[in-house]
C-alpha cells in the first residue's frame, strides 16, 4: 500500500497540475470515441498500449477479456452488459476493441484443461469462452485468437451494438497484444465465420 500512496502523492503533486486543464474539461465533458474491452491482467494497460489520455477510452476489463452474450432479459443484465450499452447508446463510441494478450491465465487454464473446482466463479465465467476453446483445440495461442473472435460475436448480440452496426456508425476490432514484444496482431471480424 505504501507504493500506492507514493504514486498517489506523485500524481497529485506533479501529474495532475501538469494536466489540470485536461481534468477541468473532463469534469464536464465525457466523450470517448473507443470502447476498449481488455483483460484484467495487470500487465495489459489499455491507455499505455494505445497511448491515450484520460477521457479517450471507455474501458471494460474482465478476466480473459470475456464479453457475455446479451442475456435477453433485464434480470440477466450485468456490469459488462450495462457498460457496453452505455458506451454505445449514450456515449456513441465509434469503435470497440476486444483485446486479448499473450500468456493469458484464463486462456491458458482453458487450453490446459485445468481443474477449476476450487475456483467456481472463475469456472462459470470461463464458460463465456467455451466456443473458442472448442475451436482452438487446446493450443494457447490459437485459443487466445479464437477467443477474441468469439467475444466479437458475443458483442454483436447486444441490442445497442447490433443497432449501431446496422446503422454503420460502429466498427468492431479484434487485437491480440504480445506482452514481450509489444506487437499487436489484428483478428478480423471476418474470421468469425472461419
Amino acid at each position: 500500500m505504501h507504493d500506492l500512496a507514493e504514486g498517489l502523492a506523485h500524481f497529485q503533486q506533479d501529474v495532475f497540475p501538469a494536466k489540470a486543464e485536461l481534468f477541468a474539461r473532463l469534469a464536464t465533458d465525457h466523450r470517448p470515441r473507443t470502447l476498449f474491452i481488455g483483460c484484467s491482467d495487470a500487465r495489459v494497460v489499455p491507455e499505455l498500449i494505445t497511448q491515450r489520455e484520460p477521457g479517450e477510452l471507455f474501458v471494460i476489463r474482465t478476466a480473459g477479456n470475456l464479453v457475455p452474450a446479451h442475456p435477453g432479459a433485464v434480470d440477466g443484465a450485468d456490469g459488462v452488459c450495462a457498460s457496453i450499452e452505455y458506451a454505445v447508446a449514450v456515449l456513441g463510441v465509434a469503435d470497440i476493441v476486444v483485446c486479448g494478450h499473450s500468456a493469458c491465465g484464463a486462456m491458458t487454464a482453458l487450453a490446459e484443461g485445468r481443474d477449476l473446482a476450487e475456483l467456481p466463479a472463475v469456472a462459470r465465467w470461463l464458460c463465456h469462452a467455451a466456443p473458442a476453446a472448442d475451436a482452438a483445440r487446446r493450443e494457447p495461442g490459437a485459443l487466445i485468437r479464437a477467443n477474441v473472435a468469439a467475444q466479437l460475436t458475443n458483442l454483436a448480440t447486444h441490442p445497442a451494438v447490433a443497432r449501431a452496426l446496422g446503422a454503420g456508425v460502429l466498427t468492431l476490432h479484434g487485437w491480440v497484444y504480445d506482452i514481450p514484444t509489444g506487437a499487436v496482431e489484428r483478428v478480423e471480424p471476418a474470421a468469425l465465420a472461419a
